[in-house]
């Protein structure tokens, strides 16, 4: 019976170990730190080129970026709707190529920002953002792909995005088993399941206040779980302990000597 006992414990050690190895990181808009805080992300801002480098240079899973079509059809990587008296996705390129990032680097096209992938080593996950004219959102996904194919960096990108017609859109027109996550937090695991995705890309509040029998559901139904945007320790701790795939963060380097411990 104690010899019995002593199996069970080394078992669930085991497991625990396991969950808490596989858990990856994802670099939130890159690697990239404000002003003033500590880190190696000097040099870097959202979304730019320099963040994609510092985060392959930490050897992150990913590094994640935004994407929206200007007017003219070219895609820039950004995250805001609206960012240095900029709307991306009512403007032309020439009025794109004007605005310039916090650490002095031109605002990136998304051809571009693939060179700069190309030569690195971690995925990249994109964002395709929420436009408000569905048809350019529906050309900015074909284009997207069409980029991505055209660099030859297919088999190491991820895509999420809030709209379920995106979604749905990424996983028609991608090769078959592209990575594809959901991120609104409103769909059950048998939605997502039915929509064919790979798993969710969800808020941390979703699982730990709104629906915590969603996480042990969508393990479940093998659908895979991305939780953002995660900075706290206690809550990287927390899901690491649950055995989530990946942690979207802003703190990447913090959240690596968390799963080193």
């Amino acid at each position: 019976m104690h010899m019995k006992k002593m199996i069970f414990c080394l078992a669930m050690l085991m497991c625990t170990t396991v969950a808490m190895a596989d858990t990856q990181v994802v670099a939130h808009r890159g690697y990239w730190k404000a002003p003033g805080q500590s880190g190696n992300a000097e040099g870097s801002a959202q979304n730019s080129l320099a963040s994609y480098k510092k985060a392959d240079a930490i050897n992150v899973y990913g590094s994640e970026i935004d994407v929206w079509m200007s007017t003219d059809g070219v895609v820039y990587v950004n995250h805001d709707r609206v960012f240095k008296g900029c709307e991306i996705q009512k403007s032309t390129s020439k009025e794109c190529n004007k605005v310039v990032l916090d650490n002095g680097e031109k605002m990136p096209k998304l051809k571009n920002y693939l060179k700069t992938v190309k030569k690195g080593n971690c995925r990249l996950v994109i964002e395709i953002k929420t436009h408000k004219d569905k048809s350019q959102q529906a050309k900015c996904v074909s284009e997207v792909l069409s980029l991505v194919k055209k660099a030859k960096l297919e088999e190491r990108v991820d895509y999420i995005a809030f709209s379920a017609a995106a979604c749905e859109q990424l996983v028609k027109e991608a090769p078959k088993g592209t990575p594809v996550y959901y991120l609104n937090g409103d769909k059950s695991p048998e939605e997502v399941k039915a929509m064919g995705l790979t798993g969710v890309d969800y808020h941390q509040d979703v699982f730990m206040k709104k629906h915590p029998e969603w996480l042990q559901q969508f393990k479940d139904m093998g659908l895979k779980i991305n939780i953002w945007t995660v900075d706290s320790p206690e809550v990287m701790k927390y899901y690491i302990n649950k055995g989530v795939e990946f942690i979207t963060t802003n703190e990447p380097e913090l959240l690596i000597s968390l799963l080193k411990k």
